[in-house]
């Protein structure tokens, strides 16, 4: 069976490495807006009987870049796909995964029935609190895959006898298998979160970044406040040099620039999200999946 790789509008960069480490044929989806915003899209190949592999990162514009593939996925299979997967580097809508308050919306559980129109779905490292899987929530295929040992990899070659620091005490085990990977120590932070936007950070054993290079890392940076806290209070500690590393870099409200003058010398993120600091490479992760 012929594979197509498809890149999608959010990840074309992505979707070229995955087709050139797979020796599979590549192909841009061609889409475009309507004056009153709504989306066309159109395959510019023959994709009958071929397994067609959409590649299509939930970030930028979460709710445009998910119709996009639904879409996508439709058209793929009205068109005569045999099989349809969707490579979706970074999964939107992980967040909500509980009615915290009356009248509210559990966005997840929707995502994940409104994105079941596929064969299979591959994502990395998505947001997993209150569900152990992917499969409570899809009615299809899901594979979760993890970066873990591409940043261990990074950190290794890039920061040398530097200290792991995780964001809280959820992220431990994760944060020190990292580190042990890297031959590097890992220690924790103590998080207390008020709201999506402010977040009380201590650092239980400053003695133990003074003169260090300290990694910060984190699976999501999204408005950044936890790794602005972070670096802040390692400054305060008298660090030799703070950088920080995470899957995927979303920097909503300016936050890539708000960490970095809060003392970071660097952010570096996998290109699950295609941005300037997406120096991490997972193409040759997605395309063992395949």
């Amino acid at each position: 069976m012929k594979r197509i790789i498809v890149g999608c509008s959010n990840s074309k960069e992505l979707a070229k490495k995955i087709a050139k480490t797979t020796s599979s044929e590549y192909s841009e989806l061609l889409t475009r807006h309507f004056p009153d915003g709504e989306l066309y899209l159109k395959f510019q190949c023959n994709i009958k009987g071929a397994e067609i592999v959409l590649v299509q990162s939930m970030h930028p514009n979460p709710d445009q870049a998910m119709m996009e593939a639904i879409f996508a996925s439709n058209t793929a299979k009205e068109l005569g796909a045999q099989k349809i997967i969707l490579v979706a580097p970074y999964l939107a809508y992980m967040r909500q995964d509980k009615r915290f308050h009356e009248g509210e919306c559990k966005s997840n559980s929707i995502m994940a029935k409104l994105l079941s129109c596929t064969n299979k779905l591959i994502t990395i490292d998505p947001h997993l609190h209150r569900i152990s899987s992917l499969k409570e929530i899809f009615n299809t295929s899901a594979l979760s895959l993890t970066a873990n040992h591409l940043l261990a990899k990074f950190i290794e070659k890039n920061y040398k006898n530097s200290i792991i620091l995780g964001p809280d005490m959820e992220s431990y085990q994760w944060a020190e298998g990292i580190a042990l990977e890297a031959h590097e120590e890992a220690i924790v932070l103590r998080k207390k979160r008020y709201s999506s936007r402010q977040v009380r950070i201590i650092l239980r054993e400053p003695e133990k970044v003074r003169g260090k290079t300290v990694v910060i890392i984190d699976d999501i940076v999204s408005s950044g406040h936890t790794m602005i806290e972070a670096v802040k209070q390692c400054i305060k500690a008298k660090a030799k040099k703070v950088c920080c590393v995470c899957v995927h870099g979303i920097y909503a409200e300016n936050a890539l620039q708000k960490i970095l003058s809060a003392g970071a010398k660097e952010v570096v993120s996998t290109n699950t999200i295609e941005n300037k600091t997406s120096k991490i490479d997972v193409s040759e992760l997605v395309a063992k999946a395949l």
